[in-house]
């Protein structure tokens, strides 16, 4: 019954999304655009082209140059970036009363949060993937800059790639379907995702390198979930030796620490949310 349950839901969510086109599209064409032209426009590794190329590499943590260095971290913000809104459809879902109707079902409230956390982190590992495929595509293009990956993906640096996905995915996601359940008004809700959005990506190396920080923002840094995520990413994609502390399973193992805490306090802040009253 509660696999069932569960499966349900996660189709009811996954349905739902499927039949809004015009939202799929326009949050493709978003990071589309961020590579298209932020990433063409803006490349601070001109600034270092005339000293030695071993300062860029250093500077770019192994990346052959700025484009692929953005564009890792472009892959993993686009995943946060298509968590934070799936908790409006919660908040939609409870004024239309499809929640109040759950809660009277029998259908535990972690298989409730459980379906609606699932059916976000396949949306947002579906981006992630797409604005990765999109940057390797862009290198093989003519007159344009593109993800140039140098060194060998390994079957285990694939997964281990995909797990970093999955584990901010599910981080993030689970954060704000919890806060859809908490709140009651979209626009509060939209407000904290506005508060939210901006301080985490500028306090990660998503756009620029660690060592162009100041101290304190470097501290912040390390510690960023999505910092930790990218580090996995550009750690497979670029050779590493040298240019990070740790390899990529301690990052995991640290981002896999941050997941399952985040998740078991969601739950327990759903349950009480959805408590009768």
């Amino acid at each position: 019954m509660t696999g069932r349950a569960f499966l349900a839901l996660t189709g009811r969510e996954l349905r739902r999304w499927i039949r809004t086109p015009t939202a799929i599209v326009a949050s493709i064409m978003t990071p589309f655009f961020y590579l298209l032209l932020f990433g063409q426009a803006f490349n601070i590794g001109k600034f270092l082209a005339s000293g030695p190329p071993q300062l860029a590499l250093i500077a770019f943590q192994g990346a052959p140059n700025y484009y692929s260095y953005f564009s890792a971290g472009l892959v993993m913000f686009v995943v946060l970036f298509s968590s934070l809104f799936i908790g409006a459809n919660v908040i939609l879902d409870k004024r239309l009363g499809y929640i109040k109707k759950l809660t009277v079902a029998p259908v535990s409230r972690a298989i409730i949060l459980s379906a609606n956390v699932a059916a976000g982190v396949i949306r947002c590992l579906l981006f992630g993937s797409i604005v990765l495929a999109l940057a390797l595509g862009f290198d093989h293009l003519p007159g344009l800059n593109g993800l140039t990956v140098t060194a060998s993906v390994t079957p285990w640096g694939a997964v281990e790639i995909f797990l970093s996905m999955v584990f901010l995915a599910t981080a993030f996601t689970s954060i704000f379907v919890t806060v859809g359940y908490v709140l009651e008004q979209v626009e509060s809700y939209f407000a904290i995702v506005n508060l939210v959005n901006l301080p985490l990506l500028f306090s990660s190396t998503a756009l620029a390198p660690e060592t162009i920080m100041p101290g304190w923002l470097q501290t912040i840094a390390k510690a960023n979930p999505i910092t930790l995520s990218i580090n996995v990413l550009r750690e497979n994609l670029f050779p590493w030796q040298g240019y990070y502390p740790y390899p990529p399973e301690t990052y995991l193992a640290i981002l896999l620490i941050f997941t399952l805490a985040v998740v078991g306090l969601s739950v327990a802040a759903t349950i009480r949310s959805l408590a009768p009253t």
